[in-house]
């Protein structure tokens, strides 16, 4: 039977069926696709303007005069510091190139599923280049104990606000209300 095609009152097409009804929304499981999509994107669009600026500072750093003054190990640092910034735009940027491979082929769920990892992995890879900028700024301009106590303190309040703050703050529904 054509998707189009009308169903016999006794069986609702299951995209007509409220994807979960106790949640207090009523929208099908193809609507909370899609609003789940758009939510990712929302998200996309702030983490690319951070992981943007952040990767943006790192390639000017090479073209400083103080640059040529840094040792072995803030080197190091900057160097892992670029590769973090590259990861995180990749996995920032996948779930677009994904949803160009498997646009209009019925995979939204599996779009959103897939850009949802992906945008978990480009937070982790924010927060270790966030944590690695804090500790090469305060490396050169202060020293290495205040790089490191920089870093630490910056990898604690990520650790606040990014995970114990949403943890602390669940629902106390017993589903995932996606």
């Amino acid at each position: 039977m054509a998707d189009d095609a009308p169903r016999p009152s006794s069986a609702p097409h299951p995209a007509d069926v409220d994807a979960d009804p106790g949640d207090g929304r009523d929208e099908t499981k193809a609507e909370r696709m899609d609003r789940n999509w758009n939510e990712i994107l929302q998200e996309l669009r702030v983490t690319q303007t951070g992981t943007q600026i952040l990767t943006g500072f790192l390639l000017t750093l090479p073209f400083q005069q103080r640059f040529e003054d840094l040792d072995r190990f803030e080197l190091d640092v900057y160097l892992v510091l670029v590769g973090l910034a590259v990861l995180s735009t990749a996995l920032g940027l996948a779930p677009v190139s994904l949803h160009r491979a498997l646009f209009r082929k019925k995979a939204k769920e599996e779009i959103v599923t897939i850009a949802d990892r992906l945008l978990r992995g480009a937070l982790v890879c924010i927060g270790l280049l966030t944590t690695g900028v804090a500790l090469l700024i305060f490396d050169v301009v202060a020293n290495r104990t205040a790089g490191f106590i920089a870093a630490g303190a910056t990898l604690v309040l990520l650790a606040l606000v990014w995970l114990a703050l949403p943890i602390t703050n669940r629902p106390n529904r017993g589903s995932d209300p996606r």
